[in-house]
């Protein structure tokens, strides 16, 4: 794999978690900014519909070492597919129930709280529905979090799952920034919180933080 570039959204929870995944596997990448909301939504563009059908964030491209080049969407199947290029550092662990407990988490945020949170339904929310799209926005990531932190209670060590970075941790991180976004306290999740305040002291979940990306507005 070379030439790796990622279309990414500074605020996208979805780039947030590749962005983390290259980082931990020493992956180099050009960063290419698709702003959710400038123009439109540049996603909506027929340049980038051309990339992503889907008009979704993140997408990851590179060559082959035969040329060829190649492109996935879909955050988990990223991430998947870098784990099996770059098995080292692993971020699934061997045993299988555990590796199991591991997507479990991975997927309570993947599908049970951050499609309910993203653009697309939070404007139709707004602006079809006439809703109030952060109260909503809000409610699911409550009840989420509840889950989430009976959820990594029975195999948290350092981490989500043991004391090893692992995909439940690179969904947790940037899911905690997006409940903050609107507005939810955080503070009765102590378990989520400590693994949170963990992985922010590695070098790759700081480099990945939402605010650090090139395209970040600031606050």
């Amino acid at each position: 794999m070379k030439a790796l570039r990622l279309h990414s959204y500074w605020r996208s929870s979805a780039s947030w978690r590749v962005r983390l995944g290259l980082n931990l596997k020493g992956l180099p990448y050009e960063y290419a900014a698709v702003h959710l909301l400038k123009d439109g939504g540049q996603q909506n563009s027929a340049e980038y519909r051309a990339v992503n059908p889907m008009r979704t964030v993140p997408t990851l491209e590179w060559t082959e070492a035969d040329g060829t080049e190649l492109r996935l969407s879909q955050s988990i199947a990223i991430l998947e597919f870098l784990e099996e290029r770059v098995p080292s550092p692993a971020l699934l662990p061997k045993d299988a129930y555990l590796r199991a407990r591991v997507r479990m988490v991975a997927e309570a945020v993947n599908s049970g709280m951050q499609p309910l949170q993203n653009l697309a339904v939070l404007q139709r929310i707004k602006s079809e529905l006439n809703g109030d799209e952060k109260a909503w926005a809000a409610h699911w990531n409550v009840r989420g979090l509840e889950a989430l932190e009976s959820l990594v209670k029975p195999t948290a060590g350092r981490y989500c799952v043991g004391d090893a970075v692992t995909l439940a941790d690179v969904c947790l991180v940037p899911q905690l920034y997006g409940a903050r976004r609107f507005a939810v306290d955080v503070s009765p999740y102590p378990t989520l919180l400590r693994i949170e305040a963990a992985c922010m002291e590695l070098p790759a979940f700081q480099a990945a933080h939402a605010d650090r990306q090139p395209d970040a507005v600031p606050a």
